[in-house]
């Protein structure tokens, strides 16, 4: 047999399979240790407290997370070689009977009792009350806003619709600026054009970091700080709105990026091209009908969004609502609603259109 015909067998590294392997485990045990911390300090202040001992308001103290991290510890190791071992069954250490069903795994089992304890955990802490709901006094109030709210007063109805256009144009506007923006930083931000090198990926980190942080606070918070910024009033509304934007279309380019095909990519660093050159005519062509889609997509959530944000000083639509909320003119209040309601569909309508047009 020839050399050439011979085929080289990769060469494994013992080292490199230790460290997979020990990580791993060291993966596995986290998510074991998180989940029965999890379940004990569940266990203790919902089903001990409040279902046996009928606490509504029971004292917390950091000691409990703290005593609940000790003993999820323990229970972690002591369970670590069991079918229990929820970690060793989701990276793949613990070998499964393939005749047996999964939902009949120790380990999924034990994981349905969590998301039934965590269910039974949000019922309580959110204070759900069937009680409460179909009270008397409550019903009665209901039926009173909501008899005003389907007599609206239409004698607001122009100013509502001049604030209604302020809303439309806010959230335009807010589109507007937004897309440059998220159109660069998606280009720093996907990861397969940002792997070439420690500085890349440092510059990818970063740029990851900041729209991550700025995505996780609500335009509503935003719009407080910028009201405090620049005043009461569209400006900050629409500041709001474009920064949220930025943060949230940069990350859907930067996954459409991501998700390109590598064939065009890779045929033009074949030959030579310019990296600027290869994502302008390799990247740029096979993304530009998803930003479109996404623009526009955008542009229906930030008109929304615009009416929400009013409530905190944001100008449009949504301050309007906030005053005659505040003096309790519930027909007022029924004007804006159908106002509001009219430009959601009419948005919604017109986004759908355009985005089956550009398909």
């Amino acid at each position: 047999m020839s050399a050439t015909s011979q085929v080289e067998k990769p060469i494994i590294n013992p080292e490199d399979m230790i460290g997979k392997v020990i990580k791993k485990h060291i993966a596995s045990y986290c998510i074991d240790l998180f989940l029965w911390s999890y379940t004990v300090l569940a266990t203790w202040k919902i089903v001990y407290e409040r279902l046996i001992l009928g606490l509504r308001y029971p004292d917390f103290s950091w000691n409990q997370p703290l005593i609940s991290l000790g003993l999820g510890a323990v229970l972690a190791i002591a369970l670590y070689f069991t079918r229990l071992s929820v970690g060793r069954g989701f990276t793949g250490l613990m070998k499964r009977d393939i005749n047996k069903q999964i939902m009949k795994e120790p380990y999924i089992i034990y994981m349905m009792l969590v998301v039934a304890l965590t269910f039974v955990s949000g019922i309580f802490v959110a204070q759900v009350s069937i009680t409460e709901f179909l009270s008397e006094s409550g019903l009665n109030g209901a039926r009173r806003i909501f008899t005003a709210l389907l007599n609206p007063n239409f004698n607001i109805l122009e100013d509502a619709v001049f604030a209604a256009v302020e809303t439309i144009y806010m959230a335009f506007i807010a589109t507007a600026v937004a897309l440059p923006v998220a159109f660069i930083l998606a280009f720093f931000a996907a990861r397969n054009l940002m792997n070439g090198s420690r500085l890349t990926l440092t510059i990818y980190s970063v740029v990851r970091f900041f729209l991550n942080m700025s995505r996780s606070i609500e335009p509503l918070v935003w719009a407080i700080i910028f009201s405090v910024w620049v005043g009461i009033g569209p400006f900050a509304g629409m500041l709001a709105l474009s920064l949220h934007s930025v943060s949230s279309l940069s990350k859907l380019y930067s996954e459409q990026i991501e998700n390109v095909s590598n064939g065009p990519i890779e045929a033009m660093m074949a030959t030579g091209a310019h990296p600027i050159q290869v994502i302008w005519f390799g990247v740029v062509p096979q993304i530009v009908l998803p930003y479109l889609s996404f623009t526009i997509y955008r542009w229906d959530i930030n008109v929304r969004m615009a009416t929400v944000i009013g409530l905190v000083g944001g100008g449009g639509i949504g301050t309007m609502l906030m005053q005659y909320q505040g003096l309790a003119k519930w027909n007022e209040v029924g004007m804006l609603v159908i106002v509001i309601a009219f430009i959601v569909w009419v948005m919604d309508w017109m986004s759908s259109k355009i985005r089956e047009a550009i398909k």
